[in-house]
């Protein structure tokens, strides 16, 4: 799922689905998330290049997809990007290069859009 309207969509589709369950503990979890990326005494551009780095090293595409599209967002450059997959993939050795790769093709379908 690299079409970046097709991945956002679907998220928050199901999002809105897990949410509707009306489960105390994953709304939490979900406002936890959300709080947690928030403007605080550490900015936005940093928060989202930490989860970036960090999903990377986990090796999961979804959050690799959700955290690149932020760091579109907030005007991160195409330098900065590859300077967090270069930490994330020292941090995380080779295995992380394939998701470096989807990475890398998904990062280029936002500069697209």
């Amino acid at each position: 799922m690299n079409n970046p309207e097709e991945f956002n969509e679907y998220r928050s589709r199901m999002n809105e689905k897990i949410l509707g369950e009306d489960n105390k503990v994953l709304k939490r979890i979900f406002n936890l998330d959300t709080n947690a990326f928030s403007e605080g005494s550490v900015d936005k551009k940093s928060k989202e290049m930490i989860g970036l780095a960090c999903s990377m090293v986990l090796r999961c595409d979804d959050c690799v997809r959700y955290h690149l599209g932020k760091c579109h967002e907030l005007g991160l450059s195409r330098e900065q990007v590859f300077e967090v997959f270069s930490i994330a993939t020292l941090i995380g050795g080779t295995i992380v290069i394939p998701h470096l790769r989807r990475a890398t093709e998904y990062w280029e379908s936002l500069d697209i859009q």
